[in-house]
């Protein structure tokens, strides 16, 4: 049974780190591509950044935003810097098996002072 379980969020100041991480189970993190996106109230859910299978990174915000993988755990890692009250939003990892789309329930993250 796939499932994805995300942790690590919460509140933090402007400024500052969080490190976000989604374990994974029911199939390998290094044999797909993996994703985090996220969604602030009032918007559509938006990709962040992927890992391929091959251990390209794709990102789709900026140099604040890095995804990693730890391959002997089966977890993905989303390291977030300098966080801005406008990257508050619920950010959630993603698989894609085949056709079917995999979601966790994601992490919330708040940014305020």
């Amino acid at each position: 049974q796939v499932q994805l379980v995300e942790s690590g969020g919460g509140l933090v100041q402007p400024g500052g780190s969080l490190r976000l991480s989604c374990a994974a189970s029911g199939f390998t993190v290094s044999s797909n591509d993996m994703s985090w996106y996220r969604q602030a109230p009032g918007k559509e859910r938006a990709r962040v950044a992927t890992m391929t299978a091959t251990g390209s990174i794709i990102n789709y915000r900026d140099s604040r935003f890095s995804i990693s993988r730890d391959n002997a755990k089966n977890e993905v890692y989303l390291q977030m810097n300098s966080l801005q009250p406008e990257d508050t939003a619920v950010y959630y990892c993603n698989v894609r098996l085949l056709l079917n789309y995999y979601w966790g329930q994601g992490t919330q993250v708040t940014v305020s002072s």
